[in-house]
């Protein structure tokens, strides 16, 4: 008996495009002999199945049903391709949970923690986690410029504190362009993060639990042809990403254990891609991404397919651990 899942995409950040994509994918690659697939977009102000001919039905959200061929179709999964908000912030993985539906992603706690940069770091760091200096700011804060730049340094990072895909970020060179870096980021969020520059290669590392087993896929090292790994970098090609990484043995042995470390004592399920920087052979945590994107062009697949994993499998396995965690 084939089941019924729900891939869920679209959401209300400015993700919103990027995850689209990543549900089309999912969609187009998940086996149709095991899987009956319906696509979800999931908008401000409606919910609807999008059917192969591009006819929208509405979702009860009661209890997240749908009516079509005059039968009412339940779901004996989600599959989250939802970047940002609400499915990476802990909103649809609490929505599920009250339901009582299995869900890829990992669950609301964890999802609420890692979206939000600051808390995540600093609960990382009570388990000495090497991460950069930081300065937080809120929306409403007396800003004082030298109070920041003596914290941090120069150059230094101003990010939105709850935000992907580098939407807010800025790099600072100069005393002078912080207010404004600090505009940008406030347009994404009402919470910064401002953080200290490290100089170092860059990597990222997807972590997952596979057949049963908390599984690290080979490392990524990131290479920008812009001043960092921006939108741009990210998604207009203006990034070179390699993997397997060019670093050595026992930088790759200690980003390893790091990453597999945090994945556990966050006590996560599902995908992560996490970001460091070394420091000499210490690598310092940046971020956790809890719903990476999944285009055959995303970091995350390419290093499933350098493991020797294809999609149809990566996202197989992501609906069985996740229907097993409910039996």
């Amino acid at each position: 008996m084939k089941h019924n899942i729900a891939i869920i995409m679209g959401g209300f950040s400015s993700e919103s495009e990027i995850s689209l994509k990543s549900g089309s994918v999912v969609h187009n690659h998940l086996p149709k002999d095991q899987f009956n697939c319906f696509p979800i977009h999931i908008r401000k102000n409606q919910w609807v199945y999008v059917s192969d001919s591009n006819e929208e039905l509405p979702v009860n959200l009661h209890d997240f049903s749908i009516a079509t061929d005059n039968k009412i179709i339940h779901f004996d999964c989600v599959f989250n391709a939802i970047h940002g908000s609400p499915g990476e912030d802990g909103l649809m993985q609490a929505y599920f949970e009250l339901l009582k539906i299995p869900h890829t992603s990992c669950g609301s706690y964890q999802a609420a923690l890692t979206f939000n940069k600051r808390d995540c770091l600093n609960v990382l760091k009570a388990y000495d986690i090497p991460t950069a200096i930081s300065y937080p700011l809120n929306k409403g804060d007396k800003i004082n410029g030298k109070d920041i730049i003596d914290r941090v340094g120069l150059p230094c990072f101003v990010k939105a504190n709850r935000a992907g895909s580098s939407f807010g970020v800025s790099k600072v060179y100069q005393a002078e362009d912080l207010q404004s870096a600090i505009n940008t980021a406030f347009e994404h969020d009402d919470e910064l993060i401002i953080e200290a520059f490290l100089d170092g290669t860059e990597v990222s590392v997807g972590v997952l639990r596979y057949k049963g087993e908390v599984t690290v896929l080979p490392i990524t090292e990131i290479v920008s042809e812009n001043d960092f790994f921006d939108y741009e970098a990210k998604y207009l090609g203006q990034s070179e990403e390699i993997t397997p990484a060019r670093i050595s043995k026992i930088q790759e042995d200690n980003v390893k254990n790091m990453a597999k470390s945090i994945y556990n004592i966050l006590k996560m399920d599902g995908f992560s891609r996490s970001e460091f920087i070394f420091v000499g052979d210490t690598p310092y945590f940046l971020e956790m991404n809890t719903v990476p994107g999944l285009t055959e062009e995303s970091i995350l697949p390419q290093q499933a397919a350098c493991a020797g994993i294809r999609l149809s499998e990566l996202f197989t396995n992501a609906i069985l651990e996740a229907m097993a965690k409910n039996v």
